[in-house]
Formats: C-alpha cells, structure tokens, sequence
C-alpha cells in the first residue's frame, strides 16, 4: 500500500544556473515549457536559467518565472510518468504559485507573466539598499518576534518566514534588520546571517506591492484547485477564488508559515512529501519539523524514478 503524500514547491532561493539540466536532458518539455515562457516576456529565459549570468537569474523578476516554470516542467514530467496525484500540495512564497498551477487552479501563461510583475512590484516597493532580509539561527519563534518588535524603533523589522524549529527568516528596513541580528546574537542565537535579496519579502514594507498585486490578479481567470493546497497565509485552502485572490495579495506582506503547513499536513494523514523543483531545500526543512514525515527531492531522473516507485 502506498504512503499518502504531499508535493511541494520551493521558491526564491533555490535557483542556480543549470538547475533544470539533468532533467532537461531526459525531457524535452522542460526547455519546451522554458520557450513558451520566453515568449511571454520576451527574454530567453531557457539561456538565463543554462547559462546565466548568475546575477541575471538572481533578480527577483527572472527568478520568479524561472522557479515556477521549473516546477511545472517538473510536475508535468512527474504526470507523463503516471505519478499519482498527492493528497495536497502547498508551496513556499512564490511556490504557492506553481501549486496552483500544478492543482489547475491557474492558467501557465497568466502565472508566468504575473509572477515576473510580482517580482517587480516588489522591487519597486523598496528602494535598493533600504531593505534587508536575515536568517535568525537558533532561537525560538517567540523570542525573535520579540527582538523584531524592540528593535523596530519607528522602522519596520518583521519575522516573516517560519521555515523549521529554530530557523526563522526576518525583514524589514535595513538598518532595523542590522539591529534584530544584533539583538538576536545577545540573545543567544547560533547564528544571525544576512540574505542576499534584493526585496524585503513578506513584511510590511510590501503592502505597495501587494494592491499593484491585487489589481493583476482581479484580472485573471482563477478556479477553484483540483487539488487541495494550503496557503502560506491561512495553512487552510481556499474558500473561493475570491478568497484565493485575497490569499495571495496578502501573501506579499505576511509570513509564510512553514512549520505549520507540514504540521497541518501531518494531520491530513500525509506520510511523505516530496519536492518538485529545483534545490533540496524544503526536503531538509520538512525533515527538521517532523521526524516521522519522510521527505525527498526530485532533481534529477534517478530521485524521480525513486519517488515515483515509492508512490505508486
């Protein structure tokens, strides 16, 4: 008898040059699905993702389509090979959009043009080096929303993403961060780094963003998923597609709640969960929140054929 499973879906941070190769080899819907997203925003993405140059892929607005793409080529490769549905899925920040893809709750073509104006909304709301993000090691999530709030001082300074027990991702102004990062290793905490990101996600300061977002997506054709997916927002599913809208203009300025969505997925009965994309990220943190959940990463043809089996 098969595990009941969720599938997942990584976000920014994840994407490096070549990251789909290994797939793109054995599938050539990969760099097919890569050419129609090119056309759509008229660059060439397929080069940027094989090719770089690395600091080109980095801006929030490439990266965005090219994560998401990455997740679909490789959700559509896991259904060419007959892989069974999951029970749920969800994704982390931009993953959420893929998901819904993934789930038909959304159409390719509107997701890849809107996560590309996501990415540079977001730029647009800070201006360069007024934003910071930093990874606070070590302590528990109590703690550093309480530096967060001492530490603001009339700046915004917010926890923002709850990746696993003692991983805690904070935002804000960048001269706030600085002081949160300080403040967390008087506090005792393992470790206190600086992300290399060129917007602050998830707080406050994306508010600006986050009604230009609403504004696009009043303008897409959304349904409800064929598959069930918790949001980052809520950790529930969707009511409507007005709802659904609601969730992922929020999304820009509220945390994503990781511990909780496994924690939730736990409770649906979910025994393995496995990532769709690029990176192993949301693998290793699945395996930090909960032991007796098993988790893999599909990032070559070998790890899916793995998955597949184990699924079946």
């Amino acid at each position: 008898m098969s595990q009941a499973f969720a599938i997942v879906f990584p976000g920014q941070g994840s994407q490096s040059v070549t990251m789909m190769d290994a797939l793109a080899g054995q599938y050539p819907l990969v760099q097919e699905l890569y050419e129609q997203a090119s056309d759509l925003l008229s660059i060439d993405l397929w080069k940027l993702v094989t090719e770089g140059p690395e600091e080109d892929l980095n801006r929030t607005w490439n990266t965005q389509p090219a994560m998401l793409v990455a997740g679909v080529a490789s959700w559509k490769i896991w259904k060419q090979q007959q892989g069974a549905d999951p029970v749920v899925m969800a994704g982390h920040s931009l993953g959420e959009y893929t998901a819904l893809v993934c789930s038909a709750a959304m159409d390719f073509a509107d997701a890849v043009e809107l996560v590309a104006q996501r990415g540079r909304f977001m730029q647009q709301a800070v201006a360069d080096g007024e934003g910071a993000m930093a990874a606070i090691l070590g302590l528990d999530d109590d703690m550093v929303r309480e530096i967060c709030s001492s530490s603001q001082q009339g700046s915004v300074v917010e926890a923002v993403n709850f990746n696993s027990p003692g991983q805690v991702v904070i935002a804000g102004h960048e001269e706030a961060v600085q002081r949160a990062m300080l403040a967390a290793r008087e506090a005792g905490a393992r470790r206190a780094l600086p992300l290399p990101v060129s917007a602050p996600s998830h707080c406050a300061l994306m508010k600006p963003a986050a009604q230009k977002l609403a504004d696009k997506l009043a303008a897409i054709e959304l349904r409800m998923p064929e598959i069930p997916v918790l949001h980052n927002v809520s950790v529930i599913r969707a009511e409507s597609t007005n709802d659904l809208r609601r969730l992922l203009a929020e999304q820009l300025f509220s945390p994503v709640r990781w511990v909780e969505s496994i924690q939730a997925m736990q409770r649906m009965g979910v025994e393995k969960v496995i990532e769709l994309g690029p990176g192993k990220v949301l693998a290793g943190l699945c395996r930090r929140i909960d032991k007796q959940i098993s988790a893999v990463a599909v990032v070559d043809d070998s790890s899916l054929q793995k998955a597949l089996g184990e699924t079946a």
